[in-house]
């Protein structure tokens, strides 16, 4: 929460799948619920942006009472951007959270939205997840091979 009360966040957009719910699962566990709920206790507006279908996102979003877009083709601006509107917010003052860094966190930062990478809730995944899931392995290993060395 200091995160967000620091970065003055108003809105956010959370990805379903391996973020607030394992891929394979149709409920949401109580302790995300709680969180959810105190997000929404503190002012955050927030909506849930999933590249899965209709069926599988309306039904954890009514459940949770949260708007929802879905079959979003993330990374690609488009519905983020009508999250955004949607949500009534301000780009510096909306945060995108997810699992994965090629479509939540690529997406995000494409329009200067603030991010946070999770870790996946589960191993189990859709198929292509799992191919772009080696790629942020070795993104990730660069990264953290590169952090501390200055410039200079």
């Amino acid at each position: 929460m200091s995160y967000l009360k620091n970065n003055d966040i108003e809105a956010m957009i959370i990805d379903l799948d391996n973020t607030i719910a394992p891929w394979d699962s149709d409920q949401v566990a109580e302790p995300d619920r709680q969180w959810l709920d105190a997000l929404q206790s503190a002012g955050i507006r927030i909506m849930i942006v999933s590249n899965n279908k209709e069926k599988r996102v309306e039904q954890f979003a009514a459940g949770l009472g949260l708007p929802y877009i879905f079959s979003a083709a993330k990374p690609f601006k488009r519905s983020f951007l009508k999250a955004v509107e949607l949500l009534g917010a301000q780009r510096q003052r909306t945060v995108v959270v997810g699992d994965q860094i090629f479509t939540d966190v690529l997406g995000g930062n494409s329009l200067g939205l603030h991010t946070v990478l999770v870790e996946p809730m589960a191993s189990k995944e859709f198929a292509g997840t799992k191919v772009l899931r080696a790629m942020e392995r070795f993104v990730l290993k660069k990264i953290t091979m590169t952090e501390g060395f200055d410039d200079e």
